[in-house]
């Protein structure tokens, strides 16, 4: 008996020492504008705290970040911390009318949450309308206090932020394609931390430089930050090691280039092991949508050695250029898309109580009654829209989802999104034009706290297939398997990785294809799962998990915070 009383104070006295090496991180986000000169041209810019990109955030594993947001700017604002859990915390999630209503001009909130059980790389972004278009940053989660990383801690690390530049307002551009019922203008560059790079006018004295010492590794936390666009990321003559991807270890695989959905994290071991130079980082479009504009340009960066020679008075020398994938390759993305494994064997759900299945794609609304053709400059006279299982989702406005939920607010929202399409069709076929109109809605799909959910995301060739990464906020969720055409229950089960499928917080679902993830509903609260290209989020694609409390106080939401704001 007294050793069982030793042992569980030893138990104790660990768990304690752990709780108090966690710390609490005070910060402060002011969003205001500040004058942005790129492309030759000055705008006023949306930033916080006058950086662009935003400050990046350091906790470890365990830590709290308590982070006062103070609204300066002439927009509504709301903050996401991407891919954190946010364990009963959901009212500190960020995404505007789901979890709160937006911090008004000249108002404030402060969100608090913990981060508990994941390493790596995530990022924080607005999460109203397109202002995350230059309201982003990176957050870096170091592993617990007194352990380390599981493969040789390297010797620096420095955040790549990929991001998508408009030479002109990006809430103007939203706005205008609102108006028309078109696609938004593309981007006029990309851009690697804030800097488009050498291929761009009056950009190449800012170009971004990451300095490598020979022989040594290094940790480059990749994330794809730009709004609406798939890409490529490489490195002129290096390898680059995958270990991480959304804040989860992963088997660790070697690859000459990356492909990121908007959302999307990879962190990547690159070690300096080429003659000392000077190498081009790169990252340019991966378009897979057949016929659609997109923005060709390329970004760099450069990767310098520190002993790279100095190049004679007069002699200009190019960095080393890497071959990027052609801009459709879909293979690529591909073989890239499904090297992923977690780290170890892991408890994937077997039992499955909610088996769902969601099509996600385009559509085009028939212009209404008495509008004005230029409103609906879509194809042939018409709207663009998308949806999940034929519901395009209206985000509400006068409450937030979560906050209607809490105080049993009726005609908010409805709890019945369909568990599978309304019509079955030939999904990546030829579908018949009577399917391309979906029904406008605010639906949400309950779920009993712990259950076990399995989705089909399955892909749709309405007006154009492409590849759309699916965010579902407040989870990670195991990849069991993703394919081309249309999921097949009886053959495709097979394929399922239920040993190691990876964990992520985001899916690229093929082009004209399907993903199928799993996850337990262990977080109450409402969760919105959408396209992460944020026009297709404008347009409806999305829908929201309503995960009802457990029992005990432990399986419920917290109370909201006191400042939390109104609409």
């Amino acid at each position: 008996m007294s050793s069982l009383l030793f042992y569980a104070f030893l138990l104790l006295f660990a768990n304690v020492a752990s709780l108090a090496k966690a710390k609490v991180h005070y910060h402060d986000f002011v969003i205001q504008a500040t004058p942005v000169k790129r492309l030759c041209n000055t705008h006023s810019t949306i930033t916080v705290n006058g950086q662009f990109p935003g400050p990046t955030l350091e906790v470890n594993n365990g830590d709290t970040l308590v982070v006062k947001v103070v609204n300066r700017a002439q927009y509504n604002v709301t903050i996401h911390w991407h891919g954190v859990r946010q364990m009963r915390t959901a009212w500190a999630d960020g995404p505007e009318f789901i979890t709160q209503c937006p911090i008004r001009p000249g108002g404030s909130y402060t969100y608090r949450f913990t981060i508990q059980g994941q390493e790596g790389t995530l990022w924080w972004h607005a999460h109203s309308s397109w202002l995350r278009a230059t309201v982003y940053g990176a957050l870096v989660i170091h592993p617990k206090e007194g352990t380390t990383y599981p493969f040789p801690k390297p010797k620096r690390q420095t955040p790549i932020l990929l991001g998508e530049w408009w030479d002109a307002n990006p809430i103007d551009v939203i706005r205008q394609a609102t108006r028309t019922g078109a696609a938004p203008n593309s981007s006029d560059a990309y851009t690697i931390n804030g800097q488009p790079g050498d291929l761009y006018k009056c950009s190449n004295q800012d170009t971004t430089i990451v300095h490598v010492d020979s022989g040594e590794t290094n940790l480059l936390r990749v994330i794809n930050s730009g709004l609406n666009q798939q890409l490529f990321f490489t490195v002129a003559n290096h390898k680059l090691t995958v270990v991480g991807a959304d804040a989860s270890y992963v088997k660790p695989f070697t690859t000459s280039v990356l492909m990121l959905g908007p959302g999307e994290t990879t962190d990547v071991l690159i070690t300096a092991n080429q003659p000392p130079a000077r190498y081009y980082m790169a990252a340019r479009a991966y378009a897979s949508a057949q016929g659609a504009p997109f923005d060709n340009t390329t970004t760099t960066a450069i990767l310098e050695y520190k002993a790279a020679p100095c190049p004679a008075k007069g002699v200009n020398i190019n960095p080393a250029f890497p071959s990027l994938p052609a801009f459709n390759d879909t293979a690529t993305a591909t073989a890239f898309t499904s090297s992923f494994r977690s780290a170890s064997k892991v408890e994937v759900p077997t039992e499955i109580d909610e088996n769902l299945f969601f099509t996600v794609g385009l559509g085009l609304n028939n212009c209404p009654a008495g509008a004005s053709s230029s409103s609906c400059q879509g194809p042939n006279g018409t709207r663009i829209t998308a949806s999940m299982n034929n519901v395009s989702f209206v985000l509400p406005s006068n409450f937030s989802l979560l906050q209607a939920h809490h105080q049993g607010i009726p005609g908010v929202f409805s709890t019945d999104f369909p568990s599978s399409p309304p019509v079955k069709f030939d999904y990546t076929g030829n579908v018949s034009r009577s399917l391309w109109q979906p029904i406008s809605a605010t639906k949400v799909y309950k779920l009993k706290y712990g259950a076990r959910v399995q989705i089909v995301l399955q892909g749709t060739s309405i007006v154009t297939a492409e590849n759309h990464p699916i965010h579902l906020h407040g989870y990670d969720f195991y990849i069991l398997a993703e394919g081309f055409g249309n999921f097949n229950p009886q053959t495709d089960t097979s394929k399922f990785n239920l040993v190691d499928p990876p964990l992520r917080n985001t899916a690229s679902v093929p082009v004209n294809g399907w993903s199928v993830i799993r996850f337990v509903a262990d977080n109450p609260g409402i969760w919105i799962m959408h396209c992460h290209l944020d026009v297709h989020i404008t347009w409806g694609l999305a829908m929201a998990f309503l995960v009802e409390n457990g029992v005990t106080e432990l399986e419920a939401i917290e109370e909201p915070p006191v400042d939390l704001p109104v609409c």
